[in-house]
């Protein structure tokens, strides 16, 4: 009897090559939790697409196992998995109506035809496009035809859904609208959704929990606000947000840690790694968590002085780009834009203060 804490989906050392040589995903363990919304993020390269491949039986682990609702499956064919598939490309048969396109599935599983009509209008109406059946997808939009392989994924009452960066081809406004539909479809559905994307944003936006990949290898798995507020390494905390990065030696221990910063300033922060005193670190900080002072406002602890190198307008805040000197990265301040004529007023070659609070000043071995 299946325990019902048990994962729906485990990967128990799965590994994989294609050359024999180099592991494209190495030992890879992952529980998929029932009903959740798990993304798998990373750069190109990175393992999460051949992840996804392997789940849905397209390629076979070279080591490892995988088990559905505690069974093996590693070796069942894709057609026998009863996983939803959404891709990138829509990859719809541009001969057949909408209609037939959702109804695929069922054709191939043996539904009778009367059922077949009742599941694909109640598909068709969840993703919104009701009256659209008669319709060939080469008459419809972009995101029209993303909503047509949805149907299609969903119509057969899978136990799982599997997308493969399938809001790629979609234009930013667009496919932003579709990150919301999506979240929302997922939660009134309950399904277990597994969604590959090398965008921090998407996935930061629908995700219950994020892996994130990075050479073959999960570098994080953790609750999206979890993922952005405490990274667990430099790669995670580089690739999920933006963040301006210190670079300097450590300095202190425990609680007490701090970056020297080449000019001799000492910033206290969180030592992540446990790195030795001494050792060359960099501490990545979010640039909304900076605070901006003037030079009038010196702080006793936690600031460097700086000189405003430009200033970028992006309607809801203001990014200021501050010359630290001393070879450091250019830090990127993020400020929320005040009512009109009331906040400073800043002008490339302005003295500024910056304040890095210890807590957001996250330390990283390098």
């Amino acid at each position: 009897m299946t325990l019902a804490t048990e994962p729906l989906v485990r990967f128990s050392g799965v590994q994989k090559t294609y050359d024999g040589e180099q592991l494209v995903v190495r030992a890879l363990d992952l529980d998929i939790q029932r009903g959740e919304f798990l993304s798998l993020l990373g750069p190109s390269g990175s393992g999460k697409t051949t992840t996804l491949m392997m789940l849905a039986g397209f390629e076979s682990p070279t080591a490892g196992d995988i088990l559905l609702d505690g069974k093996q499956i590693t070796r069942t064919p894709p057609h026998k998995r009863n996983f939803g598939m959404v891709f990138q490309n829509y990859a719809l048969f541009p001969h057949l109506t909408v209609g037939e396109n959702v109804a695929y599935p069922l054709t191939v599983r043996k539904v009778p035809k009367g059922e077949q009509a009742e599941r694909v209008k109640k598909a068709l109406d969840m993703v919104r496009l009701t009256g659209m059946a008669d319709r060939l997808p080469t008459r419809l939009s972009g995101g029209q035809q993303q909503r047509v392989a949805l149907a299609r994924a969903l119509v057969f009452n899978p136990q799982l859904v599997l997308m493969d960066e399938p809001l790629g081809a979609l234009d930013k406004q667009l496919r932003e609208h579709m990150q919301i539909e999506l979240k929302e479809l997922h939660r009134q559905l309950g399904v277990t959704f597994v969604y590959v994307t090398h965008d921090q944003g998407e996935a930061l936006t629908m995700s219950d929990r994020v892996a994130v990949f990075n050479e073959g290898i999960i570098q994080q798995l953790a609750d999206v606000e979890s993922l952005y507020e405490t990274p667990s390494n430099r790669f995670v905390a580089g690739f999920v947000g933006d963040s301006t990065v210190l670079t300097g030696t450590l300095q202190g221990a425990g609680a007490d840690a701090a970056i020297q910063l080449p000019g001799g300033y000492l910033l206290p922060g969180v030592n992540v790694n446990a790195a030795a005193r001494g050792a060359p670190v960099q501490a990545c900080v979010r640039p909304e968590r900076i605070v901006l002072h003037s030079p009038a406002q010196y702080p006793k602890t936690s600031a460097v002085p700086a000189t405003v190198a430009r200033v970028i307008y992006y309607g809801d805040h203001l990014r200021l780009m501050c010359d630290l000197g001393h070879g450091q990265e250019q830090a990127s301040v993020k400020l929320a834009l005040a009512p009109s004529g009331t906040g400073p007023q800043l002008e490339p070659g302005n003295a500024v203060l910056l304040e890095f609070p210890p807590a957001a000043t996250r330390i990283y071995a390098v």
